[in-house]
């Protein structure tokens, strides 16, 4: 009977527990190990090499569309404000 209470208790384990349970282990690990810029670098370098860089073209075009959509959007707001600021005027 003890046997079947604490298969329960460990199967109806709290979720917290685990998680912290795991949150120690890893900080048990990462405690032994240190910083090492040579591998930092190597790593970074390869990373940097699984980018996908946009072509000329391609920047130049999306560049011109994100400035385009910037300015629609300063407008659109500058408009709505001066509105606003007419109705305002005319209430009080």
């Amino acid at each position: 009977m003890a046997k079947k209470n604490e298969a329960e208790a460990q199967t109806n384990k709290d979720p917290k527990s685990s998680v912290k349970d795991s949150k120690d282990s890893q900080k048990a690990e990462g405690s032994s190990s240190s910083f090492n810029i040579v591998n930092f670098m190597q790593g970074t370098r390869e990373e940097l090499g699984k980018v996908v860089w946009p072509s000329r073209q391609q920047l130049i075009s999306e560049s011109i569309a994100v400035i385009l959509m910037v300015i629609l959007s300063a407008s659109l707001i500058y408009l709505v404000d001066n509105l606003f600021s007419w109705a305002a005027t005319q209430v009080f």
